[in-house]
């Protein structure tokens, strides 16, 4: 099993804690080639799309013929809002366009793996005591993080459960970002510099991902 330094809840270097080798030691016949089909299919889902132009149903305007058909020598006009009128609806524009692709399960959470599983090689996971907050104290969550992180400017601190003590005592940090144990997905623990579990979150991701 590899080994990671565990810290105190004082920043403090209290030993070393074995990772599991069903999450942290995974191998794939092509891990960067899934990698990157797993998070282009997460960042696709991040789009929106918006762009959208009104039709000629939805503009304001009343629906009831300008004119009579004949004997006006005018064009024979329907309604306000055509779109050959100044003020009607768009023909043919666009529409919101879903962008959203389904990631299947196991490609998923095997992704999941191969990244905790990187970012363990490269000694950028950290273990920390559970954290304990009686109320919100960014100062005291900043002195943490400056002392375990090594000023690392992308940190991901995952905890088990939803404490809105601790949620608010490191929300307030630029370099760090927060999500529990049971939510994690690939893009995330990639996209940081230094991977932060609590104990209780370490064990939470073994019960659920260790499957």
């Amino acid at each position: 099993m590899m080994q990671v330094i565990k810290y105190s809840r004082k920043g403090e270097e209290v030993g070393k804690v074995e990772l599991p080798d069903t999450l942290f030691s995974v191998e794939s016949k092509n891990p960067q080639a899934l990698l990157y089909e797993v998070i282009n299919m997460y960042l696709t889902n991040q789009r929106q799309g918006t762009s959208k132009v009104k039709g000629r149903s939805e503009v304001n305007g009343s629906g009831r013929k300008l004119y009579r058909q004949k004997g006006t020598g005018n064009a024979r006009a329907g309604n306000l809002r055509t779109p050959v009128r100044v003020g009607g609806g768009a023909a043919f524009g666009p529409k919101p366009k879903n962008w959203h692709r389904s990631i299947p399960k196991k490609k998923k959470r095997l992704a999941l793996k191969l990244a905790l599983t990187q970012r363990a090689k490269n000694n950028q996971v950290i273990v920390v005591e559970n954290l304990e907050f009686e109320k919100p104290e960014t100062k005291k969550a900043r002195v943490l993080i400056d002392k375990i992180s090594q000023q690392s400017r992308k940190n991901l601190l995952v905890i088990g459960d939803s404490d809105k003590n601790i949620i608010k005592s490191f929300s307030n940090l630029p370099n760090v970002k927060m999500d529990r144990a049971d939510g994690l997905f690939a893009y995330e623990i990639l996209n940081c510099d230094k991977l932060i579990l609590t104990e209780e979150a370490l064990q939470k991701i073994e019960e659920v991902f260790n499957k």
